[in-house]
């Protein structure tokens, strides 16, 4: 089943195009990893896909829905707020500075947004969310606040609060470029369990192995367009593009 579908976006910020007519759709259970240097699109691929920006033009599907697609001149037309909010409801977000509400507690940062956007039960939530921290090893912490909790923990407080909302696919942009190595670590063995789950997820990321050893699909982009594409294999092990044989290639450096 196709969770997400991306066809012909394309995005500029003034007379700059940052995304040259990129497609891409993504598989429940799958993991993508979308890697490529700075400058790239990367992040701005995964601002359009989760609605912080807008698309000039393209199509974007949710699990079939249709959330925006061209009009008669060629540019996005969005649907309604109330369309809008239920694709929101779709998927979860990781960022690479955590985003947490700095005041909020860890416990009230993951159930915030179950109970007062989504509108369930406190107590069920309450209750999903107490697993979730014992899951990402924060037992103990849901009465802490944010600058109470190293790096790395903040970042699994913020993947339990993407999954608290149950859903459907989950984003991750870069989420441990902000962290030392010994705590990028535990970040990656957090989406390592998710992966062995078959969470579906799409991972904007810089860490090359774990690229390799957990996506199902890597995508390689430069300058907003998509390069090569494939089985990890083949783009890391055997890149048929030599512009991916030589990014490649600096990071072994």
């Amino acid at each position: 089943m196709e969770v997400l579908r991306i066809d012909n976006i394309k995005k500029s910020f003034g007379s700059t195009e940052v995304l040259h007519d990129i497609s891409l759709s993504v598989e429940q259970g799958e993991v993508v990893a979308i890697i490529g240097p700075s400058g790239s699109g990367k992040s701005t691929l995964l601002r359009c896909a989760t609605l912080l920006e807008k698309m000039d033009s393209g199509t974007l599907v949710y699990d079939g829905e249709v959330v925006a697609q061209n009009d008669a001149s060629g540019k996005s037309v969005y649907v309604g707020a109330k369309e809008l909010r239920a694709a929101k409801s779709k998927f979860g977000l990781v960022f690479q500075n955590f985003n947490l509400f700095p005041h909020y507690t860890v416990i009230k940062n993951i159930t915030d947004a179950p109970i007062s956007v989504q509108k369930r039960d406190h107590d069920e939530v309450f209750a999903e969310a107490r697993v979730l921290l014992k899951k990402m090893g924060l037992e103990g912490k849901e009465d802490a606040v944010p600058c109470e909790l190293s790096g790395g923990q903040q970042q699994r407080v913020s993947i339990a609060r993407a999954l608290a909302l149950k859903p459907d696919i989950l984003f991750f942009d870069e989420p441990t470029s902000a962290l030392d190595p010994e705590l990028t670590g535990e970040i990656l063995k957090v989406i390592r369990t998710l992966a062995a789950e078959h969470m579906t997820m799409v991972i904007v990321t810089h860490e090359m192995s774990f690229a390799r050893d957990v996506a199902d699909r890597i995508i390689f982009m430069d300058g907003g367009y998509i390069i090569e594409e494939g089985k990890p294999e083949d783009v890391i092990g055997n890149p048929r593009q030599e512009r991916t044989r030589a990014f490649l290639n600096r990071f072994e450096d």
